[in-house]
């Protein structure tokens, strides 16, 4: 888990996430985190060297404001695998200073909606994205995460490798979307089916 520099983590697209939100509350999963806004802004280099071979520098803001590396995956039985670094920041603007005279520069921003639960030792999300719901679990092993996901009801058959990030630079390439931030204003007129996202709900 996030805190003990290694992330290892499943991630499913689901249709009904209040259903997700009552069975956490039946297996009495504890809220970490009330709902919240969760702003984002992603940080790379002019030639775009981290995202290119699959790192993250990320400066987060929901009750405070995080400053989080992450570096390439591995994608183990439909669990993504990756090192993560990530510690508080006192002011969220000097960080981004910070960051810009190193000599990064911003090529993203992205938002969204976040619940957080604990449950047996792991850290489950339920998150809304301008372009659909998600389920993410985070715990330390695949057989623990899996063994989540079935009391959840999801289909492990349909978690997915991709970011969110990454679902979104493909949905721009099959729907010519002119815009380059994930944002809720962004998608308000935007009309987003399963197939245009490429995934198979866990849910049904």
């Amino acid at each position: 888990m996030a805190g003990k520099g290694q992330e290892t983590e499943a991630k499913f697209y689901v249709l009904h996430l209040d259903r997700m939100s009552s069975r956490l509350h039946e297996l009495d999963a504890r809220v970490v985190q009330a709902r919240v806004l969760e702003t984002n802004l992603r940080f790379d280099f002019p030639d775009r060297s981290l995202s290119s071979s699959g790192r993250v520098l990320r400066l987060r803001h929901d009750t405070k404001a995080r400053l989080t590396y992450k570096g390439s995956g591995q994608n183990k039985e439909g669990v993504l695998d990756r090192q993560e670094i990530e510690f508080v920041v006192e002011d969220d603007q000097r960080a981004r200073q910070f960051l810009e005279a190193l000599g990064y520069q911003k090529s993203m921003y992205y938002e969204k909606y976040r619940t957080t639960y604990e449950f047996e030792n792991a850290l489950i999300m339920l998150d809304e994205m301008p372009f659909g719901k998600f389920v993410e679990i985070e715990g330390e092993k695949v057989d623990q995460i899996q063994s989540i996901a079935a009391k959840l009801n999801l289909d492990w058959g349909t978690a997915i490798p991709t970011s969110y990030t990454g679902l979104f630079e493909n949905l721009r390439k099959t729907m010519n979307l002119s815009f380059e931030d994930i944002s809720f204003e962004n998608f308000r007129d935007v009309h987003i089916t399963v197939g245009e996202l490429n995934v198979r709900p866990a849910d049904e």
